[in-house]
């Protein structure tokens, strides 16, 4: 069985989730145990756009695109919903 990633929402009340390596975060994260939104899943609304800590693959090109759009200035931006999970993460929503 290989190792759970713990998602964690610091300065939120929503306790971590532990997911499989490789699961898509969209599919997990509900309005009941996350503090993140989702609109359309596919990495063009940026709804569920976050701070993402952790020791997480770079983004791909289409939602690198989106990132210089959203959070141009935020190396740690990234979409939830594009995340590939690998490790431990830590997630912050970006108010904006």
């Amino acid at each position: 069985m290989s190792e759970l990633c713990k998602i964690s929402f610091p300065g939120t009340d929503y306790p971590p989730l532990n997911l499989q390596p490789h699961q898509n975060l969209s599919e997990h994260l509900t309005i009941q145990n996350s503090p993140v939104l989702f609109g359309c899943r596919t990495g063009i609304c940026g709804t569920c756009l976050i701070e993402a800590s952790g020791d997480i693959p770079p983004p791909q090109p289409d939602e690198q695109e989106m990132l210089d759009t959203l959070a141009p200035n935020n190396p740690h931006a990234r979409l939830a919903c594009q995340l590939e999970l690998t490790t431990n993460v830590e997630i912050r929503k970006i108010e904006s």
